[in-house]
């Protein structure tokens, strides 16, 4: 098969993935999750239900397809930051980047439509537990990219990040939820990353006694 194919054939997958996916999310977000079946989904989006299993291995990856793209997104930006930047502040310059641009992933977007995929999200217990799976991958793969050499530090540090990012995610989120803009949040969000980041330099960098 020749590379054009291959191409063709792999954005008719991506295309048939996110069809499938807002399809799965329009009816989560009028019903509830848990009032909607699996085969209501492929009949919606004109599969059989095997084939929807074939591109979503369960019910809970219709909705966190959305996070796929970003489960090694630490990692990458740790790998390809520039010479003589540390990982920790290409992550922050990352991060503070995302709020300036109103980033879903960062919590700050007061857009309808994200702010009802995050209700969707974090009102319902199954798909909060799958999200914490892919959080765990990301560590996985953060803390490859961090430092070969020493696993268990790298480890460590990439739980901490991975959880100073979500933790700066949820409160953005929260306060979202809450009925604030995100105008009304942004500097006190990036004040938040300011902190988080610098107790993370300071915990994760500090020179070790002896």
């Amino acid at each position: 098969m020749t590379a054009e194919k291959i191409g063709l054939r792999e954005r008719k997958k991506q295309l048939t993935y996110q069809a499938v996916s807002d399809a799965a999310i329009a009816m989560f977000l009028e019903r509830g999750f848990d009032k909607v079946s699996v085969a209501e989904v492929a009949a919606a989006a004109d599969i059989s239900k095997p084939t929807l299993f074939r591109y979503f291995p369960s019910k809970e990856d219709l909705v966190l397809h959305r996070f796929a793209d970003h489960e090694d997104e630490a990692a990458r930006i740790v790998s390809g930051r520039p010479d003589g930047m540390s990982p920790l502040d290409a992550l922050r310059h990352h991060f503070i980047t995302g709020l300036d641009d109103r980033d879903p992933v960062t919590g700050l977007c007061d857009h309808p439509h994200v702010l009802a995929f995050h209700r969707l999200l974090y009102g319902t217990p199954s798909l909060v537990a799958r999200l914490y799976a892919y959080q765990g991958r990301s560590e996985e793969a953060l803390a490859k990219a961090l430092d070969r050499r020493a696993p268990v530090e790298a480890r460590l540090a990439a739980g901490q990040i991975i959880a100073v990012l979500r933790i700066l995610a949820e409160e953005n989120w929260r306060r979202m939820d809450a009925g604030e803009s995100a105008d009304q949040v942004y500097g006190d969000a990036r004040a938040a990353a300011g902190l988080a980041f610098g107790q993370l330099a300071k915990g994760l960098f500090t020179p070790r006694p002896g």
